[in-house]
């Protein structure tokens, strides 16, 4: 990590702590129900924030890797195998065009795991569904479950990118799990996802080695009875909800990678779609189930994404660029979404709430 990469890669962790403090201290003090008017004006704010490091890296972004010369604009090209034009004798244009390319990527990124997260919002009601966890502690679990996802995210990103960097084969496994998970999700569709909340692997983790309260304990995670400290229900459905988190990661994570190498681009599209899931949860948790056939999409998206990390030297050799990847996911995230609206659901298999 040069000083360029240290000073915006601590700058973006200073963001991160100071913009949740602000949340937790200032807008959510005191446990309640959020409602859609605030949800819709919180998910309006991370989108323009993500927007915001988009246009950053649009006319800045050669800082992030402190480069400053064509021989080092050359080699972090090389090194994260990226297809820039670069124009001989002439840094500026081909900064320039280096700019551009690395503000898709991030904008392309973000889309592919803001549009994975909406799968993991499915699975997060059903979590609290299940445990009957009351509505207006649902902030407090998302708001420490995001802390714990960017920390996991941080690890499984460089790790994987230095896997990537030592044996560029892991790529193709990567793109054979993201076909075979869309396959999987197209086929199980239609299947009722249900929460067992006895037979959870983490449940019964927990029940091996942790002593549990049996009720939950306002927003308490950890209660002291009889001189014995207990985990209650709630901190129970906070480990599920980062377990759930740690597994939809090895979908999104691959996924990212497809679109560039560079482990500070997925980092931060990774970790601006998660700091905005949590307003997405309370904005779309009464209408989510409307969109049907999004699972269709995300189950074409995957198999697209596979595909295109196995062919991409060949894609990029007959001038497939990033702007047609970001159409093209585009596309196929609007029709599902457009389709679910204008062709009702014929049985409906979501858990009222």
């Amino acid at each position: 990590m040069n000083s360029g990469e240290l000073y915006y890669f601590s700058f973006f962790l200073i963001f991160i702590v100071i913009a949740l403090i602000i949340d937790l201290g200032v807008f959510n003090k005191h446990d309640h129900i959020v409602r859609s008017k605030q949800a819709l004006l919180k998910t309006i704010v991370w989108i323009s924030l993500a927007f915001a490091f988009y246009l950053i890296l649009h006319f800045y972004g050669e800082n992030i890797h402190g480069i400053s010369s064509m021989e080092s604009l050359k080699f972090h090209i090389n090194k994260y195998g990226q297809t820039i034009a670069l124009i001989e004798n002439n840094y500026t244009q081909s900064v320039i065009n280096y700019r551009h390319e690395l503000s898709l990527e991030f904008l392309t990124g973000y889309v592919i795991e803001e549009a994975l997260s909406m799968d993991n919002l499915f699975v997060i009601i059903l979590i609290f569904t299940a445990f009957n966890v009351e509505k207006r502690l649902y902030h407090r679990v998302l708001f420490w479950g995001i802390i714990g996802a960017v920390l996991f995210r941080f690890l499984f990103i460089f790790t994987g990118s230095f896997l990537i960097t030592k044996f560029e084969w892991i790529l193709y496994l990567f793109a054979a799990f993201l076909i075979f998970t869309g396959i999987r999700m197209f086929v199980n569709r239609n299947q009722e996802e249900k929460i067992e909340t006895e037979s959870h692997p983490v449940v019964k983790f927990a029940s091996k080695y942790f002593s549990i309260h049996e009720h939950f304990v306002g927003n308490k995670f950890f209660v002291k009875i009889n001189h014995k400290n207990l985990i209650t229900p709630l901190f129970l459905v906070l480990l599920i909800i980062e377990f759930t988190d740690i597994l939809f990661a090895v979908d999104s994570i691959p996924a990212i990678f497809a679109v560039t190498k560079d482990p500070y681009i997925v980092f931060f599209s990774n970790i601006f779609a998660i700091l905005g899931l949590r307003s997405l949860f309370f904005l779309l948790i009464n209408i989510i189930h409307k969109f049907h056939f999004f699972k269709h999409g995300l189950s074409v998206l995957l198999v697209f994404i596979g595909i295109k990390m196995i062919f991409n030297d060949w894609l990029k050799e007959h001038g497939f660029t990033i702007e047609d990847s970001l159409i093209i996911i585009g596309t196929i995230l609007t029709l599902s979404i457009v389709l679910s609206l204008l062709i009702p659901e014929k049985k409906k298999h979501f858990i009222k709430h």
